[in-house]
């Protein structure tokens, strides 16, 4: 985990209608809109929050 750190993390399928500890974990995470990206550190905190959703998610290293 030396360069790769941070994780840019893509909503590409709606929040809407999804479980309330999904769209939590969103909030978590700072994601707002569809096909917006966010910057994220790479923690376990945030990778369990990302495993949790993943359906929903698109994530790449940065």
């Amino acid at each position: 985990m030396a360069a790769a750190n941070e994780l840019k993390v893509t909503l590409i399928r709606s929040k809407h209608g999804r479980l309330k500890s999904h769209q939590a974990c969103l909030r978590g995470l700072g994601i707002r809109r569809i096909h917006n990206p966010v910057v994220v550190k790479d923690t376990p905190e945030n990778r369990g929050m990302i495993n949790k959703v993943s359906y929903l998610l698109k994530v790449e290293e940065v």
